[in-house]
């Protein structure tokens, strides 16, 4: 783990928040000239704080306002079967995210896709397929009270 300072803190509270900034903005957002802003920056990058950059997109802009959260369970827990099972998940356009988790069920799964229907035609495809699965149960988002939000940081 990488040894945040409070200015660094900022920087990446700033950035979670907009991306795009510019580092003379960014600089004068957190307090500091230019070029120590973008040395620490890229140190943060570096270092992998900071991971990647990306746009956040409006689902429903782009056609796919329907989100399911699929909670799978495992048949078995064998090293090949976990593998294979990550691995044709990963391949899926329509799973955004998926969580390997601690309790009942093994897997949480965010899908967004543009109609119900087609959420069907997903599980019959792509998802019942896979024959590791003991049980896909499925929860539907009617909306987002909390949008992703920068991480809290210490």
């Amino acid at each position: 783990m990488t040894t945040l300072d409070s200015i660094d803190r900022r920087i990446l509270l700033e950035l979670q928040r907009d991306g795009r900034l510019t580092n003379q903005e960014l600089a004068d957002r957190v307090g500091l000239s230019p070029s120590p802003c973008l040395r620490r920056v890229r140190q943060l990058q570096e270092s992998g704080v900071i991971e990647r950059y990306a746009a956040v997109l409006s689902q429903d802009a782009v056609g796919l306002p329907i989100t399911a959260f699929a909670r799978l369970t495992l048949l078995s827990h064998a090293s090949a079967v976990v593998d294979e099972v990550e691995a044709k998940l990963r391949a899926i356009p329509e799973v955004v995210e998926a969580y390997l988790l601690a309790g009942d069920d093994d897997y949480l799964v965010k899908i967004v896709i543009p109609s119900f229907a087609a959420y069907e035609e997903l599980l019959r495809r792509e998802i019942r397929p896979i024959p590791a699965f003991a049980s896909i149960k499925t929860t539907f988002a009617f909306a987002v009270t909390k949008p992703q939000s920068p991480l809290p940081l210490p």
